[in-house]
């Protein structure tokens, strides 16, 4: 067990595991391997307080702080941190819910897969994205992407109410009457710039009683006729249907558009008529669930840690891709070293689009289509070389894309400010300036204040 010698005023309460002791290797690692580290102290909250706690102790012994949920950050020193404490909410996952108003109080810790189960059960949906074992903090947070946004919105327009923890161990909440600012931030404005978050106030919406999947497979030679057919009728679909096309290596074959309709399965047939009549389908899969078994459907298990390392990047696209862009895409695909590495693509528009840029932090409200990319490797020594491979691809692309998405972040991107929150990065600044002016809550890109 490692103490710190300081006799400090603030007692570290909750689940708190020292290094050396028993179940520290299983709390400090995370779901990609690639951001591993040795933090001194993984403190497990169990309630809001013991979030007051290490945040006091924290400021009290100097020691580094990082808040973590999911366990799912993309890059290094993020929610985790070398000899620091990590402030871990995920065995705070409380729901309470009140269906008449259609109200969620969600505590922070809770993953997207039991939080969307838990209210499928109550005829009610909110904002998922393609794993179950992402943390609803960060999601939130950040953005929150998905089958459902053209319909309901992001994950953060459904964020009404945050109570959160400030440097100095203050209790804040932040609603449209209170702390009005920091709500705005905390729509998009990406998680861990502020305080902790340890509760959200969540709009939810009527789920409907059936709905309709569909998965349709190509042979991988025909990606570029179905990236060209894709990105051209995607955007302008029915708004029920959220759709995404996923390309993996050529070693791997996959090349599969799926999604989620919130209608029938005769409708989204004929919706489908583009993809359907596109290259030869190898395989296709139209169904109408129940909901409760749609949530099953869309959130495949998935587990913590992988086994492979992944290095992502991320961008909007405003129009297809020209051959130049597909070419880029294709040479990225053919020289990764990981059969999981992948391309993969989400239409945008409907409710998204209808919300104004500067009206919450999420700023990419006019793209046509999301897209990101990742490399995976088994054996550091690919390491570099497919860091490398994912930096140029984002170079080759950069003529037919802007910005980058903040829960997908890349340290290659220097101006990542502009790159995360277009226009609204100033005002970000002046949020962090009030809430956190020591800049205790900083890690790689996170919001600096104004000095």
């Amino acid at each position: 067990m490692e103490v710190l010698d300081i006799a400090s005023k603030t007692k570290l309460t909750g689940r708190v595991i020292f290094r050396g002791e028993p179940g520290y290797e299983e709390a400090r690692l995370n779901w990609n391997p690639f951001t591993d580290t040795y933090p001194l102290v993984i403190v497990f909250a169990q309630e809001h307080d013991d979030v007051v706690n290490a945040i006091k102790w924290a400021r009290e012994n100097n020691v580094p702080l990082r808040a973590r949920g999911g366990r799912h950050a993309l890059e290094r020193n993020m929610s985790v941190v070398r000899d620091g404490i990590i402030i871990d909410v995920s065995d705070m996952t409380r729901v309470r819910l009140n269906s008449k108003k259609e109200i969620a109080l969600i505590e922070t810790g809770i993953d997207v897969g039991p939080l969307v189960s838990t209210l499928a059960k109550y005829g009610l949906m909110s904002p998922f994205g393609d794993s179950p074992t992402v943390g609803i903090a960060g999601l939130t947070l950040g953005g929150g992407i998905g089958p459902l946004q053209r319909t309901i919105g992001l994950a953060s327009d459904n964020l009404i109410g945050v109570k959160m923890v400030d440097a100095d161990g203050r209790t804040i909440i932040a609603d449209e009457n209170n702390n009005s600012d920091l709500l705005w931030a905390s729509r998009g404005g990406g998680g861990g710039n502020f305080g902790i978050a340890t509760e959200y106030k969540y709009k939810v919406h009527r789920a409907p009683e059936k709905a309709t999947v569909f998965d349709i497979n190509w042979p991988w030679e025909q990606l570029e006729d179905v990236v060209k057919v894709w990105q051209r009728w995607s955007p302008s679909v029915d708004e029920r249907l959220g759709t995404s096309l996923s390309i993996n290596t050529k070693t791997n074959g996959l090349l599969q558009a799926t999604g989620l309709f919130l209608g029938s399965k005769a409708e989204l047939t004929g919706l489908l008529e583009p993809l359907l009549t596109t290259g030869t389908p190898s395989e296709v899969n139209i169904q109408t669930l129940p909901w409760p078994a749609v949530v099953r459907n869309r959130l495949q298990p998935d587990q913590i840690p992988t086994d492979m390392a992944n290095k992502f990047s991320s961008s909007f696209g405003f129009q297809p891709f020209p051959d130049e862009a597909i070419k880029a895409m294709r040479y990225f695909l053919e020289n990764a070293t990981g059969s999981e590495s992948n391309f993969f693509f989400l239409n945008w528009g409907g409710a998204v689009s209808r919300v104004s840029p500067e009206a919450t932090a999420f700023f990419w409200r006019d793209p046509k289509f999301y897209f990101e990319w990742s490399a995976t490797w088994k054996n550091p020594s690919d390491a570099q070389r497919n860091i490398a491979l994912v930096e140029r691809t984002r170079e080759m692309l950069k003529p037919f894309s802007k910005g980058s998405y903040v829960n997908v972040p890349d340290f290659n991107i220097k101006n990542f400010g502009s790159a995360y929150y277009g226009t609204n990065f100033d005002r970000l600044r002046e949020v962090k300036t009030k809430y956190d002016p020591k800049n205790v809550f900083h890690y790689p890109q996170s919001i600096p204040p104004f000095y």
